[in-house]
């Protein structure tokens, strides 16, 4: 019996030993420390890296994780994009070629077309008025507006597009993140990714929505362009996004640890607190010769609504007319953040104002509830493009 133990454990360890016909190859020695599997399946940092291992390592250094994981923020409350305020644009051509829009003390006179008390005169820039009531007199209707009483033939009125885009953050993010724009050089969103940080590169399958919200874990520039990669071997440039760099430190003269800053390269807005990134938005900002003056300023004026208007006839922009402009709070003279009801989503991200600063309702309104008079507000542009007060002779501004 003990004979045949032995014999059937020796055939049992020749099972173990494989033949030489039967032998993987041997492979050649690496030196240093060994391969080793994707960090994500707990393999050691003392590894070469090298294959699998050095890729996801890469990402990891750079805090990309597979699958991505979403930013740790979440939109504004939709109830605060609200406007109980009904608006309607003065219309500034017609058959006649008269270039004003008579406004009447009553209803009488606006029936009869005589005696108007004012004018809206004609400008290159829109005229809206806002109205609370409406009369029909013999088939014609007439509206109330907050000038007095005018014709229909003169107004169209407007749907407001209510909505908010900004992003609330429970935890202050620590790199770059953004918006995919609408539209970029004539292409249509959803945009499709870059392999490289190149315009001659492979476009990837997947693709990317309008106003996603997305980390950037490395930017390059690449001639003219800035190029941002938003995912492994994913790359977007900066005529299809716009960023928020997080600050690290308050501006130059911040002593509260409260700011809104304004990034004018990157049509952004950020509002901190206690020296921490809470909240953050789309913007548009002073079109070209009609700047948003860089500098650090403080809010001086807050009104829930108010009407703006200004003639930059001998300039760009002409005369316009904004009644009830919601969520205004007054920072460098007649420069304001504000709402702009009058502006789509699609416009926010680009330049585009007569020098003020303009959110989405829902965002302005959030900012206006959250800022005191007396914030600080910090303007600059990266890029070094808006010109300072000694290369530009800035005027008040305008909206």
């Amino acid at each position: 019996m003990r004979t045949l133990n032995a014999a059937l454990l020796l055939a049992f360890i020749l099972t173990l030993v494989p033949t030489p016909a039967l032998a993987a190859p041997t492979p050649a020695p690496v030196a240093g420390d060994p391969l080793c599997l994707p960090p994500a399946f707990g393999s050691s940092a003392d590894c070469q890296p090298l294959g699998s291992f050095g890729y996801f390592k890469r990402l990891a250094d750079m805090g990309m994780s597979l699958p991505l994981r979403p930013l740790d923020a979440k939109l504004i409350d939709p109830a605060l994009a609200e406007l109980p305020i009904s608006y309607a644009i003065v219309n500034t051509v017609d058959s006649t070629g008269i270039l004003q829009r008579p406004v009447f003390a009553t209803l009488d006179d606006a029936v009869a077309y005589t005696n108007p008390r004012s004018y809206i005169k004609y400008g290159d820039s829109p005229h809206y008025v806002t109205y609370t009531g409406i009369q029909q007199v013999d088939g014609t209707s007439y509206y109330l507006t907050n000038l007095g009483w005018m014709r229909r033939s003169d107004l169209s009125p407007v749907e407001v597009r209510r909505f908010g885009m900004g992003m609330l953050f429970d935890t202050a993010p620590t790199r770059s993140f953004g918006w995919v724009l609408e539209y970029s050089g004539g292409e249509m969103a959803p945009f499709q990714t870059y392999s490289s940080p190149s315009l001659q590169a492979p476009r990837s399958p997947g693709s990317l929505a309008a106003y996603s919200v997305i980390e950037v874990f490395e930017i390059q520039q690449v001639n003219d362009l800035h190029w941002y990669l938003v995912g492994p071997d994913q790359w977007l440039n900066s005529l299809q996004m716009r960023l928020v760099e997080p600050m690290k430190e308050a501006p130059a003269g911040v002593d509260t640890g409260r700011w809104i800053e304004i990034n004018l390269q990157q049509q952004s807005l950020a509002v901190y607190e206690d020296n921490k990134l809470i909240f953050a938005t789309l913007i548009a900002t002073g079109l070209d010769n009609l700047w948003t003056r860089p500098g650090l300023f403080q809010v001086y004026e807050k009104h829930d609504t108010t009407a703006m208007s200004g003639d930059f006839s001998g300039g760009t922009g002409g005369y316009y007319y904004l009644a009830d402009v919601p969520w205004t709070m007054y920072y460098d003279q007649a420069r304001a953040i504000h709402g702009a009801y009058w502006r789509q989503k699609q416009f926010f991200g680009y330049q585009g104002s007569h020098g003020c600063v303009n959110l989405a309702i829902g965002d302005a309104r959030w900012v206006y509830e959250w800022a005191n008079v007396g914030d600080w507000v910090y303007v600059h542009d990266p890029s070094g493009r808006t010109p300072t007060d000694d290369e530009f002779q800035y005027s008040e501004g305008g909206a």
